[in-house]
């Protein structure tokens, strides 16, 4: 990779034309910068330092730097800035600062934008045509202090009865609003340092090639050959080889200050500046990414901190993951995953979305696809196929019961492994994808957790709940936690070993199986095995998986990115349905993760126990990674359990565990029930308005039944569009 060193210009002259009242405009310009002809137009907060930054940035890159205030403003109006604030009043000098920016023109200079710039929607949208907005996001105790030393007195809005504090709070959502690129800054960091931020920030967003993916069974020999992007891989789910896409260079981590930084922000602001790092700004610009994220992190969760976490037991502490609108953690990824899917979906094509699910991923799906409206959504169908008998009844209910849009739900009379392992098969034939493309204009994907969009937003509430932890002085930054996930697909474990990567101080990822215990058994032995393993059923069915497939991004990460090792091995696992590890490989897997399993019993018997001593509902799912932690936990540091999924969703379960007799059959009662003696967390809004005589189309456990299926879903939704 090139050094930005590289990038140094000779300067040009500086040609000045006055007046931008008149005719003529105020036009400067350099040779070619970093990014072409674009300025870098430096915003951000009073005191933020953006003039002396300026000054670096533009030295370091061989550019002209103009200051608005000093270069534009005051040669426009003959008198120093903080006189015509007292002049005029805030109100007008607003406008003819606007007016002054909007007669501006320049190519390739660093510009320092004033505070008050973005406040001016003309003026902003005539400068952001020219270049790169970077928004210096600095704390704002560091900017609180600065003012106070530089006794400033020519803030907009600096009156009587209005702090400083709530000016900066006010003036935030103009530079959300208006950033391409976002510099998070740390408290204490130097204006040099935050100048070298900047450089490495253009330099990413100049290199927009080097963030792209990589299948896990070619790794580094696909690169050379084809460059996919991250708005490739939402759409296209799969890689064509069969693997999973992962990010060639690895997730970005943060320094200790800028976690520090988020620890202080909300649930939706700390995933953007996450997403931010993760998604590039050329395939999802800032500004929309920032309409998603807020979208899908509002109220449509029932509870304010989206994801809170609790102290359970002792060194325990749970995070409740399902107070979104479908009650499971499976929320957090499908209501944002659909509309990047939607802005990254290319034109001309129909889109079916193909997904298997144990549980709570269907009702999901759902819910986040039928969100989008009519534009979006009217070329794209969703397909789910979920096991008859393998889901809860509450679970069953919720995606029946679905209706909207092109989408619908469909039993299978066989487990999870079947629906997977034929959407997998669907994806391999090329006849069957060549046929849809042909006859119908339409193209298969997916929204399980092997698409990468599904992975990304998870990252998310696991660093959330280690930044809460800190926030409230439970743990001092830095201490190590560990994290205890119920596990299946393997998906939110890769989540939270994610999440560590990116620098979250997460000592051990604890992945927690029921009694289908293929993955436990292989993170302790090194030994994949599913030869006459049958699928067992069991009271955490969202976990009854036997081919767990993120288990493959972990490998490949694991094994420090050996594609054809990775290759290797699961072709070995179609073929033979058994692999074994090398024993370097698993000292590395062990070094990442523990396993445990549990059995019904424990289960419900944790649940009780639980209930007993604190009055609080675990779910089944989160009562095996109570059990888990509790044999394989040391003590010397505290534990957050993934609650994945609200109890209402396991009602005879949790009542059979709490003691409750008289159960009710219909599974709606069963809620009703269970909501009028469980004391907390309360029954979800979502669970408490199903319709229990809903009916549903149920398939035989056959490959062709379930292409049928296909063909008959792109008829009913696609037909009236072609």
């Amino acid at each position: 990779m090139a050094s930005l060193r590289s990038f140094r210009w000779a300067v040009h002259s500086l040609r000045c034309f006055r007046s931008p009242f008149s005719t003529s405009k105020l036009w400067i310009s350099t040779q070619t910068s970093l990014l072409g002809d674009k300025n870098i137009l430096l915003m951000g907060p009073p005191g933020a330092g953006k003039t002396t930054v300026g000054k670096i940035v533009a030295h370091r890159l061989g550019l002209t730097v103009v200051d608005v205030d000093d270069d534009v403003l005051e040669p426009t109006w003959k008198m120093p800035v903080a006189a015509k604030l007292a002049a005029v009043g805030g109100q007008r000098f607003l406008e003819e600062e606007g007016q002054a920016l909007c007669s501006f023109s320049a190519s390739g200079c660093v510009v320092s934008l004033t505070g008050s710039n973005p406040l001016h929607t003309a003026a902003m949208q005539h400068v952001k045509e020219s270049g790169v907005v970077v928004y210096l996001d600095v704390d704002s105790e560091d900017i609180l202090a600065r003012l106070e030393r530089m006794k400033v007195n020519r803030i907009v809005g600096q009156e009587a009865g209005v702090s400083m504090r709530d000016i900066l709070g006010y003036r935030k959502q103009f530079y959300e609003k208006w950033l391409d690129v976002r510099v998070l800054c740390g408290r204490g960091e130097t204006i040099e340092e935050v100048a070298e931020k900047v450089l490495k920030a253009l330099e990413r967003y100049q290199k927009h090639d080097t963030e792209t993916f990589v299948s896990t069974r070619r790794g580094e020999m696909e690169s050379a050959s084809k460059k996919t992007f991250f708005s490739d891989v939402v759409v296209e789910g799969l890689a064509t080889d069969g693997g999973l896409y992962v990010p060639q260079n690895g997730l970005p981590a943060l320094s200790a200050q800028e976690w520090q930084r988020l620890a202080e922000m909300s649930y939706p602001e700390r995933a953007l500046v996450l997403l931010e790092r993760c998604i590039h700004p050329l395939d999802v610009p800032a500004g929309d990414l920032r309409t998603m994220v807020f979208k899908a992190y509002g109220s449509n969760f029932s509870s304010a901190a989206v994801a809170p976490v609790k102290h359970l037991l002792h060194n325990q502490y749970v995070q409740e993951l399902f107070h979104g609108p479908t009650a499971s953690f499976k929320d957090f990824a499908l209501q944002l995953m659909p509309q990047l899917f939607a802005y990254c979906l290319p034109p001309m094509c129909n889109y079916l979305i193909l997904v298997a699910t144990s549980g709570d991923t269907g009702s999901a799906v759902l819910s986040g696809f039928g969100k989008l409206g009519d534009a979006d959504g009217s070329r794209i169908g969703v397909l789910v196929f979920f096991p008859e008998g393998g889901v809860s009844e509450v679970q069953k209910l919720q995606m029946t019961s679905y209706r909207g849009g092109n989408a619908r739900a469909v039993g299978v009379r066989s487990d999870f492994d079947f629906c997977q392992r034929s959407i997998k098969r669907m994806f391999g034939e090329c006849g069957l994808t060549g046929h849809l493309a042909v006859e119908y204009g339409t193209v298969l994907s997916t929204a399980n957790s092997i698409n990468w969009a599904r992975l990304l937003p998870q990252v998310v509430f696991h660093s959330s709940s280690y930044l809460d932890l800190a926030r409230d002085g439970v743990i001092g930054f830095g201490e190590p936690v560990d994290v205890c996930v119920p596990t299946g697909n393997f998906g939110n474990a890769l989540s939270a070993v994610y999440a560590k990567k990116m620098g979250v101080p997460i000592r051990k990822v604890i992945c927690a199986s029921n009694h289908n215990r293929v993955v436990a058994d292989f993170i302790n032995t090194g030994e994949y095995d599913l030869r006459g393993r049958p699928l067992l059923p069991s009271r955490s069915p969202a976990i009854d998986i036997l081919k767990s497939s993120n288990l493959e991004r972990f490998l490949y990460h694991a094994s420090e990115r050996d594609g054809r090792l990775v290759e290797r091995l699961f072709a070995r696992l179609d073929a033979q349905r058994h692999f074994s590890v090398p024993q370097p490989l698993l000292r590395s897997i062990q070094q990442e993760v523990l396993a445990g399993w549990c059995s019904e019993e424990d289960c419900l018997a944790a649940l009780q126990k639980v209930h007993a001593q604190t009055g609080y509902v675990l779910d089944t799912h989160t009562a095996v990674a109570n059990v888990v932690a509790d044999r394989l936990q040391d003590g010397s540091c505290l534990v957050v359990l993934c609650s994945t999924a609200h109890y209402g969703k396991f009602a005879p379960a949790v009542c059979e565990a709490l003691g409750i007799g008289s159960v009710p059959e219909d599974p709606v009662e069963q809620l009703r029930t269970l909501g009028s003696v469980a004391s907390g967390p309360q029954m979800h809004r979502e669970l408490t308005g199903l319709d229990s005589r809903t009916g549903h189309a149920v398939c035989p456990p056959d490959y062709r039944a379930l292409v049928e299926e296909v063909d008959s879903m792109i008829l009913d939704s696609f037909m009236k569009v072609l």
